[in-house]
Parts: structure tokens; sequence; C-alpha cells
């Protein structure tokens, strides 16, 4: 059975997102948008209107933001000798929920996956080096993911990095908290051998 045109098109939409496939997208707009009140659609519609002329990236670090310098950036009370590359915006935000790091970001905006087509031209050097260049940094944290685009990302900037009077360190590898050794995968566990640490 053919739904109206307005919820096929929304059912349409709603596949677009990652991980929702025809099944999903149809109970997302009949059991809860569907339901909703017309306040709330109505909101949800303006702010998504909104979202792409309102958030931007920010001029210094390219963090997410609604003005021209981010809320990390702007704030006078963070350490400005320390500063943390990371692949997206997103990990800006879960970095800062740990409350661990009161540095200083640098968005990258991806990693480099020869396979894939990207080159260093994703990383956007030009900005990291003009930060080094402008700003008295003394370390660089490098957070990117366990995996062989952030490995081979973080060997990529450490080489170039080898060129400014900087530490560059890489956020340890191990195991998860609460995990049994039993369940731990092979290459977790034996960078945690490589990583270990004087108890």
């Amino acid at each position: 059975m053919k739904y109206p045109l307005a919820i096929e098109k929304l059912v349409r939409l709603l596949q677009n997102l990652p991980g929702v496939g025809r099944r999903t997208a149809e109970r997302y707009a009949f059991n809860f948008l569907l339901e909703w009140e017309g306040e709330e659609l109505f909101e949800l519609s303006g702010l998504l209107s909104e979202m792409q002329s309102t958030i931007k990236q920010c001029s210094i670090c390219s963090a997410l933001t609604d003005s021209a310098e981010c809320v990390f950036c702007s704030d006078s009370l963070r350490r400005r000798d320390v500063l943390c590359i990371v692949s997206s915006p997103r990990e800006v935000f879960s970095i800062e929920n740990t409350k661990e790091y009161r540095g200083l970001y640098h968005v990258l905006g991806g990693l480099l996956s020869p396979l894939d087509g990207r080159g260093d031209e994703v990383l956007e050097l030009h900005k990291l080096t003009a930060r080094l260049a402008s700003q008295e940094i003394k370390e660089i944290v490098l957070a990117l993911d366990s995996t062989l685009e952030g490995d081979t990302t973080s060997l990529y900037l450490k080489q170039e990095l080898e060129a400014y009077p900087v530490t560059v360190s890489r956020l340890a590898f191990g195991l998860p908290v609460g995990s049994s050794l039993e369940y731990v995968d092979g290459g977790t566990l034996a960078r945690a051998f490589l990583g270990r640490a004087t108890f």
C-alpha cells in the first residue's frame, strides 16, 4: 500500500540518516513525528531550516559554533600552550565531556586514506602551521582514531611537526574501563602491553 505523498517523502528523507533503513524510517515517521504536537514539529522544522546558516566552523580551530569564535577559543581560562588535534568537530565535545582537558583544539576535517582518495589536502595543514607560527604552542596531543587511517594520519603529522619546537603526544591505548581480559581483542591487549605504565 502506498502512503500519502508527504509521508512517503518523510520516510525517504529519514532513510538518509546513518543506520536507518525503510522499516526504521517508517517507525520514526508513524510512531514519533506524526504523533508530535504541532508546536514541537514547528520548532523542529524551524531549527532544521536555520542550522545551515547559524551553525558554522570556528574561524580559529574549526570546531562547531554559532558565532565567529567557538566557546573554547574565546575562553581566556583555557591553556594556550596545549593543542589537541581531532579529526571531526564531534570529537571536541566528546573530549570536553571527560572534563580532563583544558587546552585548545584543532579540527582537521578528516583522516588520511589513500585508498579512498583522501590525501593530505583533507588535513588543511596550512591552518595548523599558521597557528603554530602565531601561538606559543608547547605540546600537541593527537587524539585520532585507533584505526589504519588514524594511525597513518598520526604518523604523517608527527613527521610534519618535527620542524616545530613542540612535544607531540598521542592518547594512550589500552583496556576499556570495566572490561574483562577474556573479552578484549588481541590488538587492544597488545596496545595495552606496549603502553603499560609503572604502578
